[in-house]
């Protein structure tokens, strides 16, 4: 059985961080300088707070899929 979640992410070109959230994991705010180490908190903490939130039990061999949606937008100054 696999249960699967959408995360979204934003380009903060202020902090120059990638920022995820997730209206379907509880307490799933997080952020990385660049989308591969985004991915990689997010597979360590999507677990431990589904968990936390009881919304999976540890152990119980449930896979867990995530979508990772994206938005940056960038501007460009025209000489």
């Amino acid at each position: 059985m696999t249960s699967h979640y959408k995360i979204e992410a934003f380009w903060d070109q202020e902090a120059q961080v990638w920022v995820a959230e997730s209206p379907d994991i509880l307490g799933l705010v997080t952020e990385a300088d660049n989308l591969d180490r985004l991915t990689n908190k997010l597979k360590q903490m999507i677990p431990e707070l589904l968990a936390a939130n009881h919304q999976i039990a540890i152990g119980n061999n449930k896979n867990i899929a995530f979508e990772l949606i994206t938005h940056r937008q960038e501007l460009i100054q025209m000489a």
